[in-house]
């Protein structure tokens, strides 16, 4: 299945909602991202992300035939963090399992790498995210380390993990 990256546009909000409006997913993500999920949050999200600053934060689409299935961002991290970027991403739950979110972390931290001074791009997943952790370790992240009830999320401390791909 081809899949690819792109630039936001308005016209996407109705097509991401029921891939987005998804507890499983909700449930894995900081609590910035909604559950449950609405037009109104997608057309928050989308218009944040058309004018937001594009060096610092990429902030892109993944499509199949053009069409929404996810989102993937690196933001750039500042001041004495400045050569790090965070990487953040969720798919719609019909597509999981078929390499493209490994895929689509590979290209978006090739063009990072490509395109920046970045030397370290780094993903916290919740250590429990089994799904999560598998694909940032296939798409060549090492695992730095876990933080001990580092998230709190839902009523609960959780931990974390850090993973890195350098440069």
């Amino acid at each position: 299945m081809e899949f690819g990256l792109r630039e936001w546009k308005l016209s996407d909000a109705e097509n991401i909602v029921p891939l987005a409006n998804n507890e499983k997913i909700a449930g894995n993500l900081r609590n910035t991202f909604p559950y449950p999920y609405t037009l109104d949050d997608a057309h928050l999200f989308i218009t944040k992300s058309i004018h937001q600053n594009k060096r610092r934060h990429l902030n892109k689409a993944i499509t199949i035939d053009d069409a929404p299935i996810g989102a993937i961002s690196l933001l750039m991290q500042e001041d004495v963090s400045c050569k790090s970027g965070e990487l953040g991403f969720w798919l719609g739950e019909p597509y999981w399992g078929q390499g493209i979110m490994t895929g689509s972390i590979k290209q978006i931290c090739e063009k990072a790498f490509d395109e920046s001074d970045l030397v370290r791009i780094y993903a916290r997943p919740f250590a429990d995210n089994q799904k999560a952790r598998r694909t940032i370790e296939k798409a060549g992240f090492h695992l730095e380390g876990v933080f001990q009830k580092s998230i709190y999320k839902n009523g609960k401390l959780q931990d974390s993990c850090m993973y890195a791909l350098t440069r």
